[in-house]
């Protein structure tokens, strides 16, 4: 049987990457809400492709109310959930190939969202359709669950939970290999200071993405901030353009996107511009302001300047300043934490919010941590599936990003970002390789077998 999903694999190939690259081009960001497109019609639009695929294979396909895809196959009494997304962060900017082309170069498929997670989504899929067209039997239904607001709020689960019973069992392709079966707990809060400010900030989409750009507009010209702006651009390495016009001067500081769950991948453009903004002769009232958050987060990765830096089996907080908005009303600064297991996500979230003189905690939004034992059914049967197909031993993984298996109590993370590949996930240029492609077809496949059929 092994061979025979080889082959059907093989033969599929061609068709896979088609998908995957139709996919790609979907700009599926959050949109503005619609009837029947609660994400914004692009999110559903993404959604509605994959469920015309499963349609093709003759699974049975539901899209329930635009929130979340359903493709179901196999009968039993229990339900082996298979958890993804369509819906994907804004591109940012630096793409060498076009963030929503779909473009095959170098062996690779190009774009936002070909490792998250629409590529490991349509291999999921095909891979279902393999086990489906070579007749194995099932004792498990399997269900591919697509959702469409993975990337903000979770609006999707939080419907099929209201409206349909979770898996008995999930993977997520969503992570790495070999496995993930501890995620930290996930907190995001919105910090907010009131004062007549004469400066303007403005800078990050999403919590989740270090920052990359922020522009800001002081009451000072060029003249009066140039040579410092050049001093700190060369010693820190941020990019810094000035244009000044009508007494004011607009700085555009760049730094690299990245998944904020690993903040050393990039470069946080809002750490940078508050830096600079610390060495600049601006306003009295909007120092104190900037130095305040300035000493919060410094250059920080981890909370050290916050003295919240903590770490446990599950690994080591990091603090990412996501989003700010600065006008002549103040500021609000949304921060995603990624917090060890054994900390208090509300603790944590207080004492930095104490940290940051004149600013008060207004909006704070929580996901638990989440771990599964190395010896249940779920986590020794995955890593025999990829054992099997790398000849290596392997051992589960805790993360700092947060998928979807901790919405379910028996679920884990399970591909596609294999070890000792550049992975360009919330980045310019997100990639995935053909042969990747290949490799996660056919272990899905597997991973199936070993947990819904006989």
């Amino acid at each position: 049987m092994s061979r025979k999903i080889d082959e059907w694999i093989s033969a599929h190939m061609d068709e896979l990457t088609v998908a995957i690259c139709e996919s790609v081009r979907i700009p599926s960001v959050k949109g503005t809400p619609e009837p029947g497109a609660p994400f914004g019609k692009e999110v559903t639009r993404a959604i509605e492709h994959s469920l015309d695929i499963g349609k093709r294979y003759g699974m049975e396909t539901r899209n329930m109310d635009g929130y979340i895809g359903l493709i179901d196959y196999g009968e039993g009494e229990e339900t082996l959930g298979i958890m993804c997304h369509m819906d994907v962060v804004p591109e940012g900017e630096g793409w060498k190939h076009p963030p929503y082309g779909g473009v095959i170069a170098d062996d690779e498929i190009h774009g936002r969202g070909t490792l998250d997670d629409k590529g490991p989504a349509i291999c999921a899929l095909y891979a279902l359709a393999a086990v489906k067209e070579c007749g194995l039997p099932m004792k498990r239904k399997v269900r591919i669950m697509l959702g469409g607001d993975e990337e903000s709020g979770w609006g999707c689960m939080k419907h099929y939970r209201e409206n349909e019973k979770m898996p008995d069992l999930a993977f997520s392709p969503d992570a790495e290999y070999p496995l993930v079966n501890s995620e930290k707990g996930i907190a995001q809060i919105t910090m907010k200071a009131t004062y007549g400010s004469h400066i303007e900030l403005k800078g990050g989409e999403r919590a989740n993405v270090v920052c990359d750009s922020v522009t800001a507009i002081i009451p000072q010209s060029a003249d009066d901030i140039e040579g410092l702006a050049a001093d700190f651009a060369n010693k820190t390495g941020y990019g810094v353009v000035t244009n000044s016009k009508d007494g004011k001067t607009t700085i555009t500081v760049t730094g690299v996107a990245a998944h904020a769950s690993m903040p050393e991948m990039g470069k946080n453009a809002i750490q940078g511009t508050l830096a600079l903004l610390n060495i600049l002769p601006i306003p009295e009232e909007d120092k104190h302001a900037v130095c305040a958050l300035h000493r919060c987060f410094g250059f920080d990765m981890h909370g050290e300047s916050a003295g919240i830096d903590c770490e446990d089996a599950s690994g080591r907080i990091t603090v990412n300043p996501g989003i700010i908005k600065w006008d002549e009303n103040g500021y609000t600064l949304v921060v995603d934490m990624r917090v060890p297991t054994t900390q208090s996500l509300e603790d944590i979230s207080n004492r930095l919010c104490a940290n940051v003189e004149d600013a008060e905690l207004i909006d704070k939004h929580f996901q638990e941590g989440h771990f599964v034992a190395r010896d249940s059914e779920l986590v020794t049967k995955l890593l025999e599936v990829y054992e099997k197909h790398t000849g290596r031993p392997a051992e589960p993984l805790a993360i700092g990003g947060g998928t979807y298996a901790r919405a379910v109590e028996n679920a884990v993370a399970f591909g596609c970002e294999r070890p000792g590949v550049p992975a360009l996930i919330h980045m310019p240029n997100e990639s995935i390789r053909l042969e990747d492609v290949k490799f996660n077809v056919r272990v899905i496949a597997d991973a199936i077998i070993a947990l819904a059929c006989e």
